[in-house]
């Protein structure tokens, strides 16, 4: 399993968007998140579903991991375990703050951290207007003291840098998960 990490804004969807034929030429599957508020789902073609249609989900088992971050619940479905089980490689775009229960389930995860440059982050975040400006300053400290400290507890994660041309982090990525 590949687990990718970031902030908000750090670019997950667009890298996965951008690596999904290349990743799919090496078997490789990026899994298809639900996600309790459809337009959350635009960038990623993530399942939109109720609040009560995801309590529903995870209550019938439908759900190898699931978590509630910002207002919003997410689920990875079951049908992973078949695909690992298979000897197949998933990728799951994931959450930092459920990155120890993934690791009790899984492991012998990957797990790769996209990172971008706090000054790009800060653009990303304005130009995409879900936040105000103090939201977004709060956002970034949280971001910056939290990869600080994941960095420090858990020296196995790989750090890819988004700030760049999205090819370059395409390739950084390819490499990680052939290593």
């Amino acid at each position: 399993m590949i687990y990718l990490i970031g902030p908000s804004g750090s670019g997950k969807d667009s890298l996965l968007d951008a690596a999904r034929a290349r990743l799919a030429e090496r078997g490789c599957r990026i899994v298809r998140r639900v996600i309790t508020r459809s337009a959350e789902a635009v960038g990623e073609a993530a399942l939109g579903v109720s609040a009560q249609q995801f309590a529903d989900m995870e209550a019938q088992g439908a759900f190898a991991l699931s978590w509630h971050a910002n207002g919003l619940s997410y689920g990875i479905p079951r049908e992973i375990d078949d695909w690992l089980a298979a000897g197949e490689d998933v990728l799951v775009n994931g959450s930092r703050g459920h990155l120890q229960n993934t690791r009790l389930r899984y492991p012998d995860v990957l797990v790769l951290l996209l990172t971008v440059d706090q000054a790009v982050l800060r653009h990303r975040l304005l130009e995409r207007g879900r936040e105000s400006l103090i939201e977004i300053d709060q956002r970034l400290a949280r971001n910056a003291r939290f990869s600080e400290q994941l960095l420090v507890e858990d020296p196995t994660v790989h750090v890819l840098d988004n700030s760049g041309p999205l090819e370059q982090t395409v390739e950084r990525l390819l490499v990680c998960i052939d290593e």
